[in-house]
């Protein structure tokens, strides 16, 4: 599992990933590999929250056995914010996630308040509580 901006390119020296995940506005640009979109307006939080979940869900369940990219336009608020819905997902507790993922993967990762009461309020079971 990756995280990344797309305003940057990709480092050439890492492994293609063989599922995308892409946290845009808009779609995303074409790539090579398998890739969902999930409708999320850069400092906001997604517009269909169900369908981030089962996006997170979908990419949670891949990383186990393939090579998986999260990225936004920036690489940090909205990818940050599903890097942390993930490892709920994986066993982080809500609380702890977003510091979990600014030690991890970059300081700055979760950018807005309401991004981060948004994984405060995500929970491993079901979408119950994520309202943000």
């Amino acid at each position: 599992m990756r995280g990344r901006g797309l305003r940057r390119p990709p480092d050439p020296a890492a492994p293609a990933p063989s599922y995308g995940l892409y946290l845009l506005g808009s779609p995303p640009p074409q790539v090579p590999w398998e890739a969902r979109w999930v409708r999320w307006p850069d400092f906001r939080l997604p517009a269909d929250r169900a369908d981030a979940r089962a996006a997170f869900a979908e990419a949670w369940r891949r990383a186990d056995a393939e090579r998986v990219e999260v990225a936004c336009g920036g690489g940090r608020g909205r990818t940050g914010t599903a890097l942390a819905c993930l490892a709920v997902l994986d066993g982080v507790p809500a609380g702890e996630a977003v510091a979990f993922v600014r030690r991890h993967y970059d300081r700055h990762a979760v950018e807005t308040p309401w991004q981060r009461a948004y994984v405060r309020k995500f929970t491993r079971e079901g979408a119950g509580g994520v309202r943000g």
